[in-house]
């Protein structure tokens, strides 16, 4: 082998090893964040019982390929209780990773099904180096790779057991296909892409995105081929019949792989198990068009039931999220929160290399059209599409654009090298600024934010959700815990009681959040607390409420904390007036009460938490509901009219949300 290609293959292997270790060490250090628990137990399911109804929201490629480490295990399974299908998922996967102790426990098996996701992130890293090698030659595969293998978010999501890293793996991998096809059609060049799409849409139902971004690619090849039969290249690409031909395969093969992962089965869940909900009923919150389509797809059985089923828990949570964007908190998704997401986990490196790329294309000095058809057109579609969607929870919903970029930003840059000396300076210094940001903020890459925006520890002040909160912080708050001699304590936990923080060993009482309030358990909290208070980001910033008037930890905001853990857990150390955690507990005895039928008890309970939280909005529309159920008339239309002047404080979505439920409670009364 001649020595450039040696030199070339350590420097590749050096990247790889490099960015393996880094997701090695960074998850050892980390708990279980949101959606693993779920993802693991269904992956073990599918495997066992070969059930595809617990977790169906996410298709099953990455919950099979991350649970094999744990089949020899003879592990403690369960008993499923028929739920509503997440809490079914999510609570029995909590209890499956927590209840195999002492023998197999949680940070064992989680480190064991993490270490097999990883090959998700592996591939895309090699699948980085050769398109970029490929297309632009070897020191833009280096500079590729080194881009991505270095970015901070795909090191921060790329062993976690989610969609997110898989998704984009294959993306990319069949994009490349695809281009590759292009350049040369074969047979055997056709098939890899099929198989790269199903691996796709059998990653993260976002993969049908590729249909569109198929089509506009071989139109975009179409048109390259009619205006520059000057080119040898762009004159010799496949014409329209072929390409129409071509995307047939494609989809009909990519759809045998998907089948294959359901084991060619239309039925979710084996018998006598169903879905909970119906996929019927499920579908009734979509938009008449999408719902119509869906169930015409499950009565023809053209797409496997729970595959299904999952595109339409897509397209519900989409139209329901809250979202929180430079310390502002929406009721619904903005336009602008992937934009801010992008130009704050970006580092100036990155950005630095994408203004010298677009500067490249737009001069002219990049003269590579297929190459850049294939490379912008993916992202900026997926982009755009994204910008249009109310789900927005994190970084991780736009990976792929990172990993089409890197790709991009090498080719693009390395042109301006032709030019002058200088440019190899420039890029030199703005790849080791890169590397320099994301070594300053790791092993906490999944709080990463530039330098421009303070860096880590500011992240929580300008996003939320996954970008630095996703309840990976356990462990590390339990060491805190032990170096402080911390024996109690409160905290209000982002992910309690999906992940439950005292299984940690965490000495600390629970606090109500947003997700607390959606499974029957209840937190009794004394109107005063004394610290040390821990509270997640995620609720410090009360986001998920949809306004920060519903927050029980508003006033947390104006108050410094004393320390901030892994960029995600603040502490308070003091003694603090939390009246409206206090009252949660009473609220939902009322609402329990109502859903009873016992309207006695409901006003009782509601008029303990307004008593609790004379001023917050919760309080006063439970006892407004509850005195309505009791036919005291004129007493529900105070507790509704203190709601309406405590809902004109919120920020106008949240008064665009609750204004018109509460005029029409006060109408139901006449």
């Amino acid at each position: 082998m001649p020595v450039a290609r040696l030199r070339t293959a350590a420097c590749v292997v050096f990247l790889i090893a490099a960015f393996a270790a880094q997701m090695i060490h960074a998850v050892r250090g980390q708990s279980l964040t949101w959606d693993e628990d779920d993802h693991i137990f269904a992956g073990y399911m599918s495997w066992k019982t070969a059930d595809f109804g617990l977790n169906p929201e996410h298709p099953p490629l990455v919950k099979l390929v991350a649970t094999v480490p744990l089949l020899p295990l003879p592990l403690r399974v369960p008993t499923l209780q028929g739920r509503f299908f997440k809490l079914e998922s999510y609570l029995s996967g909590r209890d499956f990773l927590f209840g195999n102790g002492p023998r197999y426990p949680v940070n064992t098996l989680v480190f064991r099904v993490r270490m097999a996701a990883m090959v998700f992130p592996l591939l895309m890293a090699l699948l980085v180096f050769f398109a970029a090698q490929e297309m632009f030659g070897t020191n833009a595969g280096l500079l590729a790779l080194t881009l991505l293998v270095f970015e901070p978010s795909i090191v921060a999501h790329g062993a976690y057991v989610t969609t997110d890293t898989a998704v984009s793996c294959f993306f990319l991998a069949t994009v490349y296909a695809l281009y590759r096809y292009v350049k040369r059609p074969t047979a055997a060049r056709l098939a890899v892409t099929a198989l790269a799409a199903g691996l796709a849409l059998a990653s993260k139902h976002s993969a049908v995105l590729l249909a569109p971004i198929l089509v506009l690619l071989l139109v975009g090849v179409l048109i390259l081929r009619r205006t520059r039969r000057t080119a040898t290249e762009e004159a010799t690409l496949p014409g329209p019949t072929q390409l129409a031909l071509a995307l047939a395969v494609i989809t009909v093969l990519a759809c045998t792989v998907l089948w294959a992962f359901y084991g060619f089965r239309y039925a979710a869940r084996p018998a006598p198990l169903a879905l909970s909900p119906s996929l019927a009923d499920y579908t009734h919150p979509l938009h008449p068009l999408e719902a119509h389509g869906i169930l015409l797809f499950a009565r023809l059985h053209l797409l496997p039931e729970s595959w299904l089923y999952g595109l339409t828990d897509v397209r519900a949570m989409a139209n329901g999220m809250q979202s929180f964007v430079f310390g502002k908190v929406y009721e619904h998704g903005v336009w602008f929160y992937f934009p801010a997401v992008f130009v704050i986990k970006s580092t100036l490196g990155f950005l630095g290399l994408f203004i010298l790329a677009l500067y490249a294309w737009c001069s002219g000095r990049l003269r590579r059209p297929l190459e850049t058809l294939f490379l912008l057109l993916p992202p900026a579609f997926y982009f755009l599409i994204a910008m249009t969607s109310s789900l927005n929870i994190g970084a991780r919903h736009i990976l792929p654009v990172w990993v089409f970029l890197s790709i991009f930003l090498a080719g693009a840059t390395l042109t301006l090298t032709r030019q002058s000396r200088i440019w190899t300076g420039v890029i030199l210094a703005l790849a080791a600024l890169h590397i320099a940001s994301s070594l300053r903020a790791y092993p906490d890459d999944i709080a990463y934010a530039n330098e421009f925006w303070g860096g880590p520890a500011k992240t929580h002040l300008y996003l939320n959700d996954s970008n630095t909160d996703w309840g990976q912080q356990l462990l590390a708050v339990k060491q805190y815990t032990d170096q402080h001699h911390i024996t109690d304590c409160w905290f209000a936990y982002f992910v309690q009681p999906f992940v439950d923080f005292r299984s940690y060993g965490i000495p600390c009482r629970p606090l109500p959040t947003f997700d607390s309030l959606s499974v029957p358990v209840q937190y009794t909290v004394p109107p005063v607390i004394h610290g040390p208070v821990f509270i997640s980001a995620g609720d410090w910033t009360g986001f998920e409420f949809g306004t920060k008037v519903l927050s029980p930890y508003r006033s947390f905001e104006a108050i410094q904390p004393d320390a901030l853990i892994q960029d995600g857990v603040l502490v308070y150390n003091g003694t603090y007036a939390v009246p409206l955690a206090a009252a949660t507990e009473h609220v939902q005895k009322s609402q329990d009460a109502l859903a009873a039928k016992h309207s006695d008890e409901a006003v009782t309970e509601a008029q303990t938490a307004v008593q609790l939280a004379p001023d917050d909005f919760t309080p006063n529309l439970a006892l407004g509901d509850a005195e309505a159920a009791a036919g005291n008339t004129a007493a529900a239309r105070a507790a509704y009219g203190k709601a309406i002047t405590i809902a004109h404080t919120m920020e106008p979505e949240g008064q665009q949300d609750w204004l018109p439920k509460l005029e029409d409670k006060l109408k139901s009364l006449r």
